[in-house]
């Protein structure tokens, strides 16, 4: 099947299986490696990306699925130079330690403060169950993603 998607504000045609997951086409399609596998079962978030506006495991999504959404990976939300307040806000709180969960934990959390407008520890901790850190504990996720959100909402403001 062919499908027509955009992805970090392009637009892309792909001809896949109809099988075929959203996060095989970022992969393997589009050579988007930002967005991880972690464990195939929707279980770790690794392969956590924004479609049409809010964050999904890209791991349970079908091709069919995604014809004619948008979808936003890490790799669209900064650049080096420029990086997203969630993207510096891990950095600045030491929020990663080995950096496998971290672009999906990212474009979770990024969706957690933008429909979540009063967030405290206990909230991003919930809102961030369904994404899987081996490494840090989350405290330093939490600060972070609580970090993040002063200055993403103050954007807003």
């Amino acid at each position: 099947m062919q499908i027509t998607l955009k992805v970090n504000g392009t637009h892309r045609e792909v001809d896949v299986p109809e099988n075929t997951l959203l996060v095989d086409i970022l992969r393997e399609r589009l050579r988007l490696t930002g967005t991880h596998v972690g464990c195939d079962t929707s279980q770790c978030g690794a392969c956590t990306v924004h479609l049409d506006g809010r964050a999904v495991k890209s791991c349970t999504v079908l091709a069919g699925q995604v014809d004619g959404c948008a979808v936003t990976t890490i790799e669209g939300i900064g650049a080096p130079d420029d990086l997203h307040p969630m993207q510096a806000a891990f950095r600045e709180c030491h929020a990663l330690q080995c950096g496998f969960c971290t672009p999906g934990m990212i474009m979770a959390a990024i969706d957690l403060v933008e429909h979540n407008p009063k967030l405290d520890n206990a909230s991003v901790r919930e809102g961030l169950e369904g994404n899987f850190c081996r490494c840090t504990g989350y405290h330093n996720i939490v600060r972070a993603v609580l970090s993040a959100a002063e200055k993403m909402t103050a954007k807003v403001s």
